[in-house]
């Protein structure tokens, strides 16, 4: 594990594997790091690959208020550390936040983005954050799979019992800011100003209105292309993600 700092003095921790043109994982809600390493692996072989802790999770810092603004100057930070300028993978609500620093000017060479998700109402936002202010942290995870993602009443009950339940309640209060990052519709408003070659990718085998997120991204991003994965899901899956990958980073 490294550690850098960001802007605002939040410590930044990143894990660093491979050799070759630097590649960061923005990964998206319930996820931190470690959730990154099986790609990581995989495109360690060609690439070296820095996998974060987005602010709030994992062995990273936070602040006492949140704003995309930081979580910016967050992975602008990681770039640095990466010597400068690097692709950049953003997986779910992390695709929206690489598409949001890369607008802002950030040295993004090449831009991947994976299953992104579609806008949501921000009183999404508004209402995990009363639950977890009340410590309901179960009631938070929860709330955000049945209201933002659309798991099924009968699975959200299964996931109570999974062994990585604990893991996610300690998470539940960086789902404010994923649910704050998913209702911003200045990140879409700004696609024009992202420059980069983009890739928007989406699984045949996920939800449909993901492909769909990922054809407009496609169409609105003035270097922008869609593909869509036979076999994948939203859950990332390097042996069938990693090709169409390894292709879009070489150039």
């Amino acid at each position: 594990m490294k550690k850098t700092t960001s802007r605002d003095g939040t410590t930044i921790a990143f894990d660093q594997t491979g050799q070759g043109a630097p590649v960061i994982l923005v990964m998206g809600a319930f996820n931190d790091r470690t959730t990154g390493a099986p790609l990581s692996a995989y495109l360690a072989r060609r690439f070296t690959v820095i996998a974060y802790d987005r602010r709030g999770r994992g062995d990273s810092g936070d602040a006492a208020t949140y704003a995309i603004d930081r979580e910016i100057e967050d992975l602008d930070a990681v770039i640095q550390a990466a010597g400068g300028a690097a692709a950049v993978f953003g997986y779910s609500s992390g695709a929206l936040l690489a598409l949001a620093a890369a607008a802002r000017g950030l040295a993004i060479t090449r831009l991947a983005l994976y299953e992104a998700p579609p806008a949501q109402p921000a009183e999404h936002a508004q209402a995990l954050a009363s639950l977890v202010a009340a410590g309901r942290r179960g009631d938070a995870v929860e709330y955000f799979q049945r209201r933002m993602v659309g798991i099924p009443d009968e699975v959200v009950a299964q996931l109570r019992h999974a062994p990585f339940r604990p893991a996610l309640e300690a998470m539940a209060h960086t789902l404010i800011y994923d649910a704050t990052i998913v209702a911003d519709g200045r990140i879409t408003a700004a696609l024009a100003e992202v420059r980069q070659p983009a890739l928007a990718i989406a699984g045949d085998a996920g939800a449909p209105v993901m492909r769909k997120v990922a054809e407009t991204l496609a169409a609105r991003l003035p270097g922008g292309r869609a593909v869509t994965i036979a076999g994948a899901t939203h859950h990332i899956e390097p042996a069938l993600l990693g090709p169409e990958l390894e292709r879009f980073l070489d150039g």
